[in-house]
């Protein structure tokens, strides 16, 4: 019996031969689940993470879940008592927070096209709403004159720097979050005009990021952009959302992030910055770093072809309900997410090269590429790790009219 796991980055082991999650191995859970594709979410390895990552960050820092990342109602739930607070970026996420019992006061809310309803139903539940233009301010405005309420709201910047080597930039340059930072100071001249409640910033500039020295600065950057801004604020900052940005190791060669030096940083920044913005809340976001670990995807093998001398895993799953592991969410070169033959996980089986492909009408479904697994045969259960984040939402799950996976959290 071996409990080790696969290799580096996976969390998941194998017993017997086989891979467990949640401490059940793949092929019982999948007889349990009724069908594949589907979802598994391990609910330890994400109560561990957060565990282990208040006891690596410096006390006081106030942790986040970005639900854009999972938003299924049973993860959200279990992640409400964990963290500190949720943030959503759509109506339908809010109803699913309000629902998991988070503090509405301890729910933000961010996304550049707010439409009005959801502007309304934020300020109705009496969430902070990250604003990411003066119209929308405006909007608010009016939407609390409405109502008979005092919206409350924080700015969103979009900063004068990047989060350099992240694999997303959500800031420096022309983007279409939140406000450009020298705009900030006519933005909050027109916020105290207006009745609204002012909380703070939230300075996000980047996601899924490997190196620590990076981190490290953007973090320097934003203190001090933060503190630059609060001098034009109408009133005392009572939040800091410094954003995330933590990553997670998905392909060969990456390493898992080392938060040491980044928690030591926060520690030697933080009571200065606490002291200069009058002991306000500090925030880290995070969505990914929570939740994609703790998530598999696992589909069977519905067909075994050979076509000029390759061979083909053929699946019941693909892009359309795992786009991110298809390389087609924002890979500009495609590489393979880890995948393993789930009932035959043991060290030693008889390998061969294969591409693990899906069952839709394009060459684009491909959920493995030339990778040497063991070897199998139809009816066998493939799994694609680090599928916990931008996994069943994240995908055209009506391409083809496919039916849609399970979701199971375990």
């Amino acid at each position: 019996m071996s409990t080790k796991p696969i290799h580096a980055p996976i969390l998941f082991p194998v017993v017997d031969g086989e891979l467990q999650i949640g401490a059940i191995p793949v092929s019982r859970l999948a007889a349990r689940v009724g069908q594949t594709p589907f979802y598994a979410y391990d609910r330890q390895l994400l109560s561990q993470r957060v565990a282990e990552l208040r006891a690596t960050l410096p006390a006081g820092i106030e942790l986040h879940y970005a639900m854009k990342a999972n938003p299924m109602p049973a993860v959200v739930q279990h992640m409400a008592g964990l963290v500190d607070g949720l943030d959503v970026a759509s109506g339908r996420e809010l109803r699913v927070a309000l629902d998991s019992g988070m503090n509405p006061a301890n729910i933000s809310f961010a996304g550049p096209g707010k439409n009005q309803t959801e502007l309304t139903q934020a300020v109705a539940a009496g969430i902070v709403i990250n604003v990411e233009s003066p119209t929308e301010l405006q909007r608010l405005a009016q939407i609390g004159k409405t109502l008979g309420l005092t919206p409350k709201v924080a700015l969103r910047i979009n900063p004068d720097f990047e989060l350099k080597s992240s694999g997303m930039k959500m800031g420096g340059g022309p983007k279409q979050f939140g406000i450009d930072a020298e705009q900030v100071p006519q933005a909050l001249a027109l916020l105290k005009q207006l009745e609204l409640e002012f909380e703070g910033f939230h300075i996000f500039s980047g996601s899924q990021n490997l190196k620590p020295e990076a981190l490290i600065e953007a973090h320097d950057l934003t203190f001090e952009l933060a503190l630059r801004l609060a001098q034009h604020a109408p009133s005392p900052v009572k939040t800091l959302n410094i954003g995330g940005g933590f990553g997670i190791p998905y392909f060969p060669g990456e390493t898992r992030l080392d938060l040491a030096p980044v928690a030591a940083n926060l520690a030697a920044r933080l009571p200065a910055v606490r002291e200069q913005l009058q002991g306000a809340a500090i925030v880290i976001e995070l969505g990914r770093y929570l939740v994609g670990e703790a998530g598999v995807y696992v589909c069977r093998v519905i067909d075994k072809k050979v076509s000029r001398g390759h061979s083909y895993l053929v699946v019941d799953g693909g892009l359309h309900q795992h786009l991110s592991a298809s390389g087609n969410f924002g890979q500009v070169i495609r590489k393979n997410y880890p995948v393993t033959i789930g009932n035959k996980a043991a060290a030693g089986l008889p390998t061969e090269q294969v591409s693990v492909v899906g069952p839709l009408c394009t060459p684009l479904d491909l959920l493995g590429d030339k990778m040497e697994l063991a070897a199998a045969e139809i009816g066998d259960l493939v799994v694609l790790f680090q599928s916990g984040a931008y996994g069943f939402t994240a995908s055209p799950t009506r391409f083809l009219s496919h039916a849609e996976p399970v979701e199971v959290l375990i």
